[in-house]
């Protein structure tokens, strides 16, 4: 089974869109493994968005993430879930999004995407790890 991190982020939550959300990878064929609502602290999403921290945008994004809660979760499914689950959330910039994605049906900002999903099979085992390193190697 692969699986993939998704983060719905603070603007999911605070629009109660979660539950449609996950409906979507549901209605995949997809399971939710774990999931975990929380508020995310500047210190995790520093580690998490490290490939960032030089970038204009970086405290921006940091202060978006950390406004309040996230809805993390370990997404699971066959070989090509990772790239699924991307193509399900649709491009990162709204505008430009697929209608029927969760972004293009959803989505209203670039800055405010709704979500976030591991980029390859390894960074989603990295993400994994950080999030939810209570379930080891047994997810």
């Amino acid at each position: 089974m692969e699986k993939t991190l998704v983060i719905c982020k603070p603007d999911a939550v605070e629009r109660g869109l979660v539950g449609e959300i996950i409906g979507r990878f549901e209605h995949k064929g997809l399971a939710i493994l774990a999931s975990d609502l929380r508020l995310l602290d500047s210190e995790v999403l520093g580690h998490h968005y490290s490939e960032h921290t030089e970038k204009p945008f970086f405290g921006d994004l940091v202060a978006f993430m950390s406004r309040s809660p996230a809805m993390l979760l370990v997404v699971g499914g066959p070989e090509g879930t990772v790239g699924v689950v991307r193509t399900l959330m649709g491009a990162t910039d709204p505008t430009q999004a697929a209608p029927g994605t969760i972004r293009g049906d959803f989505g209203l900002a670039v800055t405010e995407n709704l979500v976030h999903g591991s980029d390859a099979v390894e960074s989603a085992l990295r993400e994994i790890g950080m999030f939810f390193p209570e379930l080891g190697a047994g997810v």
